[in-house]
């Protein structure tokens, strides 16, 4: 355990001795984020280096098994379009998450985990428990549920703000939006 903290703080190093002064201290300032991104915590999915390797302060992203839009990541994504004015809202599934799959699979799931799987088991179902359909079908599920907010429902009918679906292929990089 100690080896993965080690790799953690080492690139930490690498990174405070490679970094741009001038734009830390702007992002100290603030940030203006052009899209927020809700997607998997899947160590595979990293918003900011498939969408082009964006840097600091340019996508904030609000990640968890199964890119669920719980109470606490709509609250994220709230704050990011009412206070930092992004303009976009892209849920982002991936294929082979195995937060679907281990949902479609059935069984007990234990601990906190079995939240994870009851939020998605509806788009599962739906999908007649094929995992990729059920990726497709939960993403389409969690836009749903954030047009449903009460702030972004309000930017969007201002025309302010816009939500969108996409899967990510974890085998070609591409995203395609649904």
């Amino acid at each position: 355990m100690a080896s993965s903290l080690d790799r953690l703080m080492e690139g930490n190093r690498k990174f405070v001795a490679g970094k741009n002064t001038e734009l830390m201290a702007k992002l100290a300032k603030g940030q203006q984020p052009y899209a927020a991104v809700l997607t998997c915590a899947d160590s595979r999915v990293s918003p900011e280096i498939i969408f082009g390797g964006k840097g600091l302060g340019e996508i904030f992203v609000v990640r968890n098994a199964g890119n669920i839009a719980d109470p606490i990541a709509l609250g994220s994504i709230e704050y990011a379009v009412e206070h930092l004015h992004a303009p976009l809202v892209l849920v982002l599934g991936h294929e082979s998450c195995g937060a679907v799959a281990a949902t479609c699979a059935g069984g007990h799931a234990p601990s906190h985990i079995a939240a994870v799987v009851k939020a998605i088991a509806p788009s599962a179902q739906k999908a007649g428990n094929n995992v990729p359909k059920a990726v497709e079908e939960n993403v389409r599920t969690q836009v749903e549920a954030v047009k449903k907010s009460p702030i972004v429902s309000h930017l969007m009918h201002e025309g302010k703000v816009e939500v969108r679906g996409a899967v990510y292929s974890l085998a070609t990089g591409e995203v395609k939006l649904i």
